[in-house]
């Protein structure tokens, strides 16, 4: 339980449920579990083609139904992973949803998405989730192209009440001939927070209608639940629903309570009790995240356990558990990282589980480099009172395990999920001298643009961000990264760094983290790119790297350039060529910082490898090389902020083709500002003005397309590349 010094609590909040005993009460409707088999008809899931069959069931089946969805999750869970832990607790709920309402008429919409997987089951996707040969079918969020049951696709917070006030307006607003009957918005598993639910519940008091709010309340974010509103939901929870404050009561929003929140016979009758209300109401249902995670077998018999579904030898379907209410600062126990041992309860590791095929595998680059920047910054702390790392609820996702979250205290805040607000923070952290790091997810960021511009950007506020997940990625369409570069880059006093080991990482934290006054500090906000795949696997085998193996030359050092920087060869001088932005540039000290670093010298060609790019820069070198006879100089960037105009000249001299790599959206992107460069700086004598080839990501959203075929399908391979190249001589 947090104190007064801690976000919103004191030793005074009561709790609303403890113990074992009532989250074991909140599940007695729960069956044993079963082994499903996709195409058995004896299984009731097996015959679920649609909403109808649901409401077709005799009352009596709805629980064997809710026993057989949870022994699935469980066991899609252990072979393809995914956010199981919230979908276990939603089994009852949208179970009952469906019984009760009449989708697609009827318009459901989840937030976060993610609570999706039960709904998808019954609305024709079932097999997806019981045949192994079928689990790539379907996303991790809604999605209307799978099914008309779908209302939009969605993998960020917050949004469901906004959604479903714009759906209800317009039912409202055409009438009968809308074709729209009851609207739900499904909100949740700490999506609350998220500062545009609090604009939607605003707006859906002022419009009134029918609009029905279920507020799933597993007493969890994505890790701990973090902020004021928390202690009154608690002390709701306590009193049956009776106690005040009520914010939703103080929205002006009626407000119904259901204890029972894995009941299903409890849910059905509450969503009876509001289907067709002619005004906004909350339904506040108490759930347990991941019930039923702990009728597993244990972690150490997954290691060489098969990939069957599990079954349980309690009579209830879930072993009685005491891993609720928590009295840990962070209101979860210590599982460490987001997909290490999930179970039912305040467990921070059951957000995401990830398929037994990955137990023992080395970190992600998100967990690797997030656990190097901690622990850089950590020692600092001491004599670094202002110095905050701010996680905008995905801590373990990023390596900012519990460990360093205990020892940190207060130099670490979760503000819960609030892109906005954590970027804005952290903007009021600078001004008052402080150093903030905000850490989380490319596409996470986009929630904050408007705050990246105003109160970070334009107030020159000395923020640092370490950009997770940027690049291109295998990752769903609604959690992309390739555009961060085209976002960050062109914000106007944002320096985007984009280190390519684990040493320009570290100093390039240290240079943005610089105190307030240093001689060598940034001016401004500066944003890290935090390695990806491609630099993590380099460093782990240098083979990767062919020109350097990693091995590099120190920093460079500011030095003026020559007005011809060719050398016998016809290449030019590495020594010479790592010089400056400019001769004008800011004071030496933090010039050096976006300087371009000349790895090998050559001729002919020139490739420029931005950030994950850069190894891919050398092994086209190494394949001219070896070929064609063709010594490629090999740049490396650093930075895709601005153009190292001295190293852009110099390339004249030798170079008949200068190639741009990066894994990112290209329109808009870094390397058309190379090719804008030499447009824009023509010269008279025609061989100094070398042809540009750009290569990067076309301007789509993918959707869980591997990145191995991402990298066939933009021509970032070593064959595509060098093809292009000796094609053009």
């Amino acid at each position: 339980m947090r104190n007064a010094s801690g976000n919103g609590f004191d030793s005074s909040d009561s709790f609303a449920v403890s113990g074992a005993a009532e989250g074991a009460a909140r599940l007695h409707d729960i069956p044993p579990s079963i082994t499903p088999s996709h195409g058995d008809d004896s299984h009731l899931l097996s015959r679920i083609a649609s909403p109808a069959d649901v409401k077709a069931l005799a009352p009596d089946e709805l629980a064997e139904l809710c026993r057989e969805i949870r022994a699935t999750l469980l066991a899609y869970g252990h072979q393809h992973g995914g956010h199981i832990g919230s979908n276990l607790g939603m089994v009852e709920a949208t179970v009952a949803l469906h019984r009760v309402f009449d989708s697609p008429r009827d318009r459901i919409v989840f937030d976060v998405s993610h609570q999706s997987y039960v709904h998808k089951m019954l609305t024709g996707r079932a097999a997806a989730y019981l045949d192994p040969d079928r689990f790539s079918e379907v996303t991790g969020f809604t999605n209307p192209d799978e099914s008309k049951h779908d209302q939009f696709v969605l993998g960020h917070t917050g949004t469901s009440i906004s959604l479903a006030c714009g759906l209800a307006k317009t039912r409202d607003m055409e009438g009968p001939n809308s074709g729209i009957g009851n609207v739900i918005a499904v909100i949740g598993d700490g999506s609350l927070s998220s500062g545009v639910a609090f604009e939607g519940l605003n707006n859906a008091a002022e419009q009134g209608g029918n609009l029905i709010i279920v507020f799933n309340d597993n007493e969890m974010s994505i890790a701990g639940d973090f902020g004021g509103m928390y202690g009154p939901l608690a002390r709701l929870r306590a009193s049956g629903g009776t106690a005040q404050p009520n914010l939703f009561n103080a929205f002006g929003l009626d407000y119904r309570y259901v204890e029972a929140g894995n009941d299903v016979s409890a849910l059905v009758a509450a969503f009876e009790e509001v289907r067709d209300i002619d005004h906004p109401v909350v339904v506040h249902i108490h759930t347990l995240k991941g019930a039923g995670y702990d009728g597993e077998e244990t972690h150490a018999d997954r290691q060489t356990a098969s990939a069957s579904p599990v079954s349980f030898d309690s009579p209830t379907g879930v072993h009685p558990t005491d891993n609720v209410n928590h009295s840990e600062p962070w209101h979860s126990d210590h599982c460490n990282l987001s997909d290490h041992e999930p179970h039912e309860g305040q467990c921070e590791a059951s957000h995401w589980q990830n398929p037994d095929a990955a137990i023992g595998k080395p970190d992600d680059p998100r967990k690797h480099y997030g656990k190097m920047a901690m622990a850089a910054l950590e020692p600092r702390f001491a004599a670094e009172p202002g110095l905050v790392v701010i996680s905008p609820a995905t801590p373990g996702s990023n390596g900012i395990t519990h460990e360093f979250r205990e020892r940190a205290g207060a130099h670490y805040v979760d503000t819960g999920i609030t892109e906005s607000h954590a970027v804005a923070y952290a903007a009021g952290i600078a001004r008052a001298g402080g150093t903030p790091v905000v850490a989380t997810t490319a596409s996470f960021f986009q929630r904050a643009y408007d705050q990246f511009f105003q109160e970070m950007s334009l107030n020159r506020s000395r923020v640092t961000v370490l950009d997770f997940l940027g690049g291109l990625s295998g990752s769903d369409n609604t959690h992309s990264g390739a555009y961060d570069v085209t976002m960050f880059s062109n914000i106007p006093g944002v320096t985007m760094l984009v280190p390519t080991s684990a040493r320009d990482y570290l100093a390039d934290l240290a240079w943005a983290t610089a105190p307030a006054g240093s001689a060598d500090a940034p001016a401004g906000p500066a944003v890290i790119r935090v390695p990806g795949e491609a630099i993590l696997a380099a460093e782990r085998d240098a083979t990767l790297l062919p020109v350097t193996g990693g091995q590099i030359a120190d920093r460079p050092q500011s030095v003026s350039l020559p007005a011809s920087a060719s050398s016998a060869s016809g290449g030019i001088s590495a020594a010479t060529v790592r010089g400056t932005v400019s001769v004008t540039a800011q004071h030496a000290g933090a010039r050096h910082m976006l300087d371009w670093r000349v790895n090998q010298t050559g001729s002919q060609v020139a490739i420029i490898g931005l950030g994950n790019a850069y190894p891919l820069a050398e092994q086209t070198a190494a394949a001219l090389s070896d070929d064609y006879g063709i010594t490629a100089t090999v740049i490396d960037p650093r930075q895709c902020t601005s153009l190292d105009s001295d190293v852009l000249e110099s390339l004249r001299d030798g170079h008949q083709q200068v190639i741009t790599l990066e894994d990112g959206q290209l329109e808009g992107g870094w390397g058309e500002k190379v090719t804008a460069y030499y447009a824009n700086h023509h010269v008279s004598d025609g061989s100094r003005n070398p042809r540009v080839l750009n290569f990067g990501a076309a301007k789509e959203f993918t959707d869980r397309v591997s990145l191995g075929e991402l990298n066939e399908r933009y021509g970032l391979t070593v064959e595509q590349v060098t093809e292009a190249i000796t094609r053009c001589f």
